[in-house]
C-alpha cells in the first residue's frame, strides 16, 4: 500500500498545477533599478511625505494619466489609548524643552512645529472622536522597454511632486515593493520604516482612489476610449434606469467629426435592431444607409418619390386626442412655415379650410370614418389615395375670396417648383433603417422637407412604445431657429420630451449652435439641451462656445478644452459625467461610413 502511495504522489507532482501555469518563465532581479519578468520592466516608487494640510484628492491627477501601474495603498489602525498617552508624553517633553532650552537651536522650529502637530492630533482624538492611521502608497510603473519606464517614472515622480508629496524610487527594493503591489495585503517590513506617514481618519477621504470619469454600461455600445487614461467607454442611452430619457445633442464645427460620430452610432445601434429614422439634409448618410441595408429616400423636385402632407396615419393618433384633431395640429404647424405666422382670424380660416377639405374625401372627426371595407369586407385603414392633397385643399381656398392670401402662397406648390409636394405617397417605410434626402431642396423649401419627415418619422416611432427606435435631427437649427416659428419650435420640443414613454431616442445634430437659440431668446434650444441626457460637444468657435455656456453647465476649463478638441474628439456630458473622449472605430466601420 505504501508503494501504491508513493507512485500516485509521484504522479501528481508531474502534473502542472495553477502556480505552474501563472508563474513567468524568467525573473531578473540583477539591476537595483527594475526588474524584468517576461521581457515586461517593473519599477517602484514610494510615497515618503506629503503636504501637512491637503484638502483635495491626492491621487485624482495621477488616475486620471493613461500610464500603465499598479497602485497600492495600506492603511494600519492604531491604538487610540496608547497613540493619545505617547502623544501626552512626547508633548511634555517637547514643551519643556521648548520653554527652557536653547532658542538659538538649529531645530527649534521643526520641534516647534511637532509640538503644535502633536497637540492637534490629540485634541481631534479627544474631542472629535478622530482615529489614528499609519498610510504607506507604493507605485509600480509597468513598460515594455527600459526607455520608456525612465520616461513614465520621471512623469509620474512630476505629477506626484505639483500635487506635494515627495516620491523616491525603490531602487534595491524592487523585489519588496513589486510584492506589495500585487493583490496580496502583503506590506513589506523593508518599505514600511521608508513610507510610514500618519493621518487622521478624515484625512483619508483624500487617499480616496476610484475617481476617473469612467463610463461602462453593461449593455452599451462602445463610443470611444477616455483621453486621460485609455478607458473604454461604452454607454447604453435607453437605460432607463439610469438616464432620465435617450435624447442626445450632438453640436461641432464643420469638419470637426460630428457626422462620423453619428453615423458611427447608426452603424452600431443597428447591430442591435434598433429602428433609426434620420433626416438628412448635406446627403452625408447615404452610403451607411445603403451599406446596412436600409431605406434611403431622395426626396426634391427631380425624385420620383412622393409623401402626401395630408396623410393621415394609423399610427398618429395622440393620446387623448382624435385622427382629425390630431392631423389639424400638425397641418397647422406644416402651413405656419408656408404662411408666416398668421393672427387668431387666419387660423380660424385655416382650419375651416382644412375641416372641409378632409368632409369633401369622407373624412371626419368621427375616427370610424377614418376606415373602410377591403374587398374581403374586412374593416381597414384608409390609404393615401383616398387622402386629400394639396390640390383639393387649393380649391376649397379658390371659393373663398377672403382667403386669397392662402391661394398666392400655395400656388407655387401647386403649378410651380414645389408641385412635387402636391402628390400621393408612393413609397413603403417597412425597414428599421431610413434616410430622408432632403438635399435637393432649395434653402427656403428645405423646412418643408424636413417638417414632412419628422411628421412621418414621429408617427413610426409612436407605433410599438416596447420597441427601441431613434430619430436623428441633422441641422436642427432650420427647425427651431429663426427661420422657422413657434408652432414648430414646439413640436420639436414636444418631440424631445415625450419621445421617451414611446421608448424612443431624439437626437439634435447641429454646428450653428448661435441659431439653435435665435428663436424666443433661446427658449426651445434651451428645452431641447435640457431634455437631452447626453451631449457631444465637439470643436467649437469661441463665438458658439460663449452662447453655450449660457445654457450648459459648461466650466472654464471645459470651455478651454472645447476650443483646442482635435478632430474625432469631444467633450461629453452623460448623465452627471463630464468626460473627454477620443471616438473609436474599426477599419470596416470607417470604410462603411467614410
Amino acid at each position: 500500500m505504501k508503494k501504491e502511495s508513493d507512485t500516485i504522489e509521484d504522479f501528481y507532482k508531474g502534473i502542472l498545477n495553477i502556480k505552474d501555469k501563472i508563474a513567468p518563465s524568467y525573473v531578473n532581479n540583477r539591476n537595483p533599478k527594475f526588474l524584468e519578468i517576461d521581457g515586461i520592466y517593473y519599477a517602484g516608487i514610494l510615497v515618503i511625505d506629503y503636504y501637512r494640510e491637503y484638502s483635495e484628492i491626492l491621487l485624482k491627477n495621477l488616475i486620471n494619466t493613461n500610464i500603465n501601474m499598479n497602485i497600492s495603498i495600506f492603511y494600519e489602525k492604531q491604538d487610540t489609548y496608547k497613540t493619545i498617552k505617547d502623544l501626552t508624553y512626547f508633548i511634555g517633553n517637547v514643551g519643556v524643552d521648548l520653554k527652557f532650552g536653547n532658542q538659538n537651536r538649529e531645530d527649534i522650529d521643526i520641534a516647534a512645529y511637532s509640538y503644535n502637530d502633536a497637540k492637534y492630533i490629540r485634541k481631534e482624538m479627544q474631542v472629535n472622536n478622530e482615529e489614528l492611521y499609519f498610510l504607506y502608497i507604493y507605485l509600480i510603473v509597468i513598460s515594455e522597454s527600459e526607455m520608456d519606464l525612465e520616461r513614465n517614472l520621471n512623469k509620474i515622480e512630476g505629477i506626484l511632486g505639483s500635487n506635494g508629496m515627495m516620491t523616491r524610487k525603490a531602487n534595491f527594493r524592487q523585489e519588496q515593493i513589486y510584492r506589495s503591489c500585487l493583490p496580496l495585503m502583503n506590506n513589506e517590513n523593508d518599505l514600511k520604516e521608508i513610507s510610514r506617514r500618519n493621518i487622521l481618519s478624515n484625512g483619508l477621504v483624500a487617499t480616496y482612489p476610484f475617481v476617473s470619469s469612467n463610463m461602462y454600461d453593461e449593455n452599451g455600445i462602445f463610443i470611444g476610449t477616455n483621453i486621460y487614461n485609455n478607458s473604454m467607454i461604452l454607454v447604453d442611452r435607453f437605460n432607463k434606469e439610469k438616464y432620465k430619457n435617450a435624447n442626445m445633442c450632438i453640436f461641432g464645427t464643420s469638419g470637426a467629426g460630428k457626422s462620423f460620430y453619428t453615423k458611427l452610432l447608426i452603424l452600431r445601434y443597428r447591430l442591435f435592431g434598433i429602428s433609426q429614422y434620420i433626416i438628412d439634409p448635406e446627403r452625408e448618410y447615404g452610403k451607411v444607409c445603403e451599406s446596412l441595408g436600409g431605406i434611403n429616400i431622395k426626396f426634391g423636385p427631380t425624385s420620383k418619390c412622393f409623401i402626401n402632407v395630408f396623410d393621415i396615419r394609423e399610427d398618429s393618433i395622440e393620446d387623448d386626442s382624435g385622427f382629425l384633431t390630431t392631423k389639424i395640429s400638425k397641418l397647422r404647424g406644416f402651413f405656419s412655415l408656408v404662411f408666416g405666422e398668421l393672427d387668431e382670424e387666419m387660423v380660424a380660416i385655416l382650419e375651416e379650410k382644412l375641416i372641409e377639405t378632409y368632409k369633401e374625401k369622407n373624412i371626419t372627426f368621427d375616427d370610424n370614418s377614418l376606415y373602410k371595407r377591403n374587398e374581403n369586407g374586412d374593416k381597414v385603414f384608409k390609404d393615401s389615395l383616398d387622402m386629400p392633397i394639396l390640390q383639393d385643399f387649393y380649391k376649397i381656398i379658390e371659393k373663398d375670396n377672403e382667403a386669397e392670401f392662402f391661394k398666392r402662397k400655395l400656388y407655387p406648390f401647386i403649378y410651380g417648383s414645389l408641385k412635387f409636394l402636391n402628390n400621393y405617397t408612393n413609397i413603403e417605410l417597412e425597414n428599421k433603417l431610413i434616410v430622408a434626402d432632403i438635399y435637393e431642396l432649395e434653402e427656403e423649401s428645405l423646412k418643408y422637407g424636413m417638417y414632412i419627415f419628422v411628421d412621418m418619422f414621429w408617427d413610426k416611432v409612436k407605433k410599438n412604445r416596447e420597441e427601441n427606435k431613434a430619430i436623428y435631427l441633422d441641422e436642427i437649427w432650420r427647425l427651431i431657429g429663426i427661420t422657422s416659428n413657434k408652432f414648430v419650435a414646439s413640436f420639436i420640443y414636444k418631440i424631445f420630451k415625450t419621445i421617451r414613454k414611446y421608448g424612443g431616442s431624439a437626437v439634435a445634430i447641429t454646428q450653428d449652435v448661435s441659431d439653435l437659440f435665435s428663436l424666443e431668446n433661446g427658449t426651445y434650444g434651451k428645452s431641447i439641451l435640457n431634455n437631452s441626457s447626453i451631449k457631444s460637444f465637439f470643436s467649437l468657435e469661441e463665438e458658439n462656445i460663449l452662447i453655450l455656456e449660457k445654457y450648459a453647465n459648461i466650466s472654464e476649463k471645459e470651455k478651454i478644452e472645447i476650443k483646442s478638441l482635435k478632430r474625432g474628439e469631444s467633450l461629453m456630458f452623460i448623465g452627471d459625467n463630464h468626460v473627454l473622449v477620443k471616438i473609436e472605430c474599426s477599419n470596416d466601420e470607417k470604410e462603411m461610413i467614410s
